[in-house]
């Protein structure tokens, strides 16, 4: 029974520990009014990677899955481009907040909207 118990505990001990280390959203770090934001996979967003003024805007090193965030006003919105300097784009996004993680390895450049 001992061994049990023992057992359980340590189990319990992993479980907690696993879901006290995995990020939420909560934790994340928030971006930025009238910005948007390409978040770390960890759930921060590097200053580099905040970005205000409209026009294409190149990515340094951004790879893996992120998570884009879209805290613009006025309906502004963002595209993702497989170029650099803004070619070969996608639709524009003008939804504000969180959209699902993609795959940033193809992905060179955004371009900010009106």
């Amino acid at each position: 029974m001992r061994k049990i118990t023992m057992t359980l505990t340590a189990l319990s001990l992993t479980v907690g520990a696993g879901l006290a280390a995995a990020p939420s959203a909560s934790a994340a770090t928030p971006c930025p009014s009238g910005a948007v934001c390409i978040r770390e996979a960890n759930g921060d967003i590097l200053g580099k990677n905040i970005f205000y003024s409209y026009g294409a805007h190149n990515l340094d090193n951004v790879t893996g899955y992120r998570v884009v965030v879209n805290n613009q006003t006025g309906g502004a919105g963002f595209r993702e481009c497989l170029e650099y300097d803004g070619g070969n784009c996608s639709p524009v996004y003008r939804a504000t907040g969180d959209y699902p993680a993609i795959d940033y390895g193809p992905i060179n450049s955004l371009v900010l909207v009106p």
